[in-house]
């Protein structure tokens, strides 16, 4: 397996994180995933899923007018997105806490 595919599932509850940090625009997420470590991701990823995001109402979006050029399109976490973070944090807590028992063979096995 990559580590394409493995990221594909866990990158919305990562933009959800983000987005709760703050009002964010797409290429602003892409930087900062960057800065997390998540350089190799394109903007091509990162589109998709938010508009995903967006029609399941996970994200409420604002056009705000630019500086530096066309408006763009600003995310913010909504109600039922806040809901879904915490679902996906408890999952995730549990998930990396079971790997992480395999295959540091913390397991006790």
């Amino acid at each position: 397996m990559s580590s394409t595919q493995m990221l594909k599932g866990i990158l919305e509850g990562c933009l959800l994180a983000i987005i709760k940090e703050g009002e964010v625009y797409g290429y602003e997420l892409a930087e900062k995933l960057g800065e997390y470590g998540f350089d190799s991701l394109s903007e091509g990823t990162i589109y998709p899923l938010l508009i995903r995001m967006q029609k399941e109402k996970l994200v409420n979006t604002t056009l705000k007018k630019s500086t530096a050029g066309p408006s763009r399109k600003y995310y913010s976490l909504s109600e039922k997105g806040e809901s879904e973070l915490e679902v996906f944090i408890d999952r995730w807590d549990k998930l990396s806490s079971n790997v992480n028992k395999i295959v540091k063979n913390k397991g006790g096995m």
